[in-house]
């Protein structure tokens, strides 16, 4: 559910909004819908990963990997797959420590609410008696 989620909406809006909205996508679907911090780290790395990884083959096999080669002289690399899959590894990089801090957010505002019901109930209970 959350790698769907993540997949569809930053495709969507990479269309046109910048490449780091995969953070806010992230943050948010881990912090709504993340149910273990396990999956709250891997479903956005490995949905990310698979997006950008397959988003750049589909924009350098057309130009004859032009692009990808020269970043990676640049580099000091020989091939364009190294490039391909440092992109891929850096936004699932990102996309997943997004989303690990989004379940963890979600858990300490959780905590502290509930912490603070506790309070609120024994000061009730030390007025009554």
């Amino acid at each position: 559910m959350v790698f769907l989620i993540i997949l569809i909406a930053s495709f969507l809006l990479q269309l046109f909004a910048p490449w780091w909205v995969i953070v806010i996508i992230s943050f948010a679907t881990c912090g709504f819908v993340g149910k273990t911090a396990k999956i709250s780290l891997w479903s956005p790395f490995l949905a990310i990963l698979l997006l950008w990884t397959g988003m750049a083959l589909y924009k350098t096999i057309p130009n004859e990997n032009v692009l990808a080669m020269r970043v990676g002289e640049m580099l000091m690399v020989n091939s364009w797959i190294p490039i391909l899959i440092l992109t891929g590894i850096l936004g699932g990089f990102v996309a997943g420590v997004s989303g690990f801090c989004g379940y963890h957010f979600r858990k300490a505002i959780l905590y502290q609410k509930s912490n603070s019901k506790t309070k609120s109930s024994s000061v009730i209970l030390q007025r009554e008696s």
